[in-house]
């Protein structure tokens, strides 16, 4: 069941196990709202849904009164929390955009790879940025965060639909974001239509895998 969780379900979901000892009694929702930053009890109800139907929490005495971890979920804890282990959460457009997947699996990775703030797993599709060594089928791992300076690689979310790994350019007029192919031109938007959902931070590649 975990596999079939959305990423920010994901994120709840390791929020809960990381933070378990944290709250003396259940968390309610507003306290989980409250504890992940999040504005918008409603969406966080969604995701608290998904994962009571995924059998990894349970409400105790209706929503009001707060949820709990199953017995299930605290099966998972040692396999969630190995440090080398990383959500792979699907497939990235090097190329046109196309939209992520966010099935989540895990993967294991060296730990030099990786940072010590949340990161995830993406499958690199097309050849855009084939100049800075980053070629169709690669696995890149991807540093979770809202921001980047200009000129890093980023997982860009394009109109709340589209995900595309490129270099970022920003500014107060517009957003480029730029492959490393020369055949390929930059990609143009206003600022409001990308979001950034992290930097790139490490790559792998394998000689044997069927591309």
């Amino acid at each position: 069941m975990i596999e079939s969780l959305t990423r920010k379900q994901q994120e709840l979901f390791h929020f809960l196990l990381q933070h378990q000892d944290r709250f003396t009694q259940p968390p309610t929702l507003d306290e989980l709202c409250l504890a992940m930053g999040l504005k918008s009890r409603g969406s966080l109800h969604a995701h608290v849904t998904a994962l009571i139907g995924a059998n990894l929490i349970k409400p105790l005495g209706g929503k009001q009164r707060g949820i709990q971890l199953t017995d299930y979920a605290k099966t998972l804890i040692n396999h969630q929390d190995d440090p080398c282990r990383l959500p792979y959460v699907g497939v990235i457009a090097a190329g046109q955009p196309i939209e992520a997947l966010e099935n989540i699996s895990y993967m294991a990775i060296p730990e030099p790879l990786k940072t010590d703030k949340p990161c995830y797993i993406l499958t690199v599709k097309g050849d855009s940025m084939i100049e800075q060594g980053i070629f169709d089928g690669d696995w890149v791992i991807i540093e979770q965060r809202a921001y980047a300076r200009n000129g890093e690689i980023v997982v860009a979310l394009v109109n709340k639909a589209e995900a595309t790994l490129k270099f970022i350019e920003q500014y107060p007029h517009e957003t480029l974001l730029i492959p490393a192919n020369a055949s390929m031109k930059a990609l143009r938007y206003k600022p409001e239509q990308v979001e950034i959902q992290g930097v790139l931070v490490g790559q792998m590649r394998s000689y044997t895998k069927t591309q």
